[in-house]
């Protein structure tokens, strides 16, 4: 008798995005969902002030200890599950009409949700470059992705300076999304799983440029509103 072949066992992403689309979506709600946030918004810029000086003194922490102290590794994912759960509702997804908690904790009630498994050792040596120099790919492709970019245009007489501001790939994604909701009451799936893609990228970046994990993001779209 013939043994299969055992499956090769694939390791878990240490930064795992959820989003899950909330199936009753309000065909007009996105229209204010920027303005009920901002409370959010404010706590938002001080957490992230807060999250710059904790990431300076964990590059240094790292450096001469290999490792990234735990409290201030746990408050630094929080601010960033914190902000992927507003801009799920409000910015750059606009997937559920749900309210987000205010607080740093995982949350398995609410629909997006994210989690970096803590190192327990980052190698000393990679805190110096990969935050800027092994993360520029990384920063083009989504600065393309989440974020207008300006360029020459033609000297046409109208336009003096000569420059023109394209909009962001993402932006148009939503928009073309929000027409669909507003007029369907339904936000196309593919639609969907394409956006949320882009911000499971946008947020593996960050956790590797924050110097949480040491393995390097995947060039790639992870679709739909869990990891593969």
């Amino acid at each position: 008798m013939e043994m299969e072949p055992e499956k090769p066992v694939v390791a878990a992403n240490p930064i795992r995005v959820r989003g899950d689309l909330d199936p009753d979506l309000s065909r007009w709600m996105w229209l204010v969902k920027w303005i009920l946030a901002i409370p959010h918004y404010i706590v938002l810029f001080f957490l992230y002030i807060a999250y710059f000086v904790v990431s300076v003194i964990a590059f240094f922490a790292i450096l001469f200890t290999g490792k990234y102290p735990r409290g201030l590794f746990d408050f630094n994912v929080g601010v960033m599950r914190w902000n992927w759960r507003v801009g799920f509702y409000s910015l750059t997804v606009l997937g559920t009409d749900k309210y987000p908690p205010f607080h740093l904790r995982q949350d398995p009630d609410y629909p997006a949700d994210l989690e970096v498994d803590y190192p327990e050792t980052l190698h000393r040596g990679l805190v110096l470059v990969k935050w800027w120099l092994l993360a520029i790919p990384h920063y083009l492709i989504v600065g393309a992705l989440m974020s207008g970019a300006v360029g020459n245009a033609a000297d046409d007489g109208a336009n003096p300076w000569g420059l023109v501001l394209t909009w962001p790939l993402i932006s148009l994604l939503l928009a073309v999304a929000l027409i669909a909701l507003l007029f369907t009451a339904r936000y196309p799936k593919g639609l969907y799983d394409f956006v949320v893609g882009i911000n499971r990228w946008a947020i593996r970046v960050q956790a590797y440029a924050s110097l949480m994990r040491d393995e390097y993001p995947p060039f790639r779209l992870d679709q739909g509103p869990r990891e593969p």
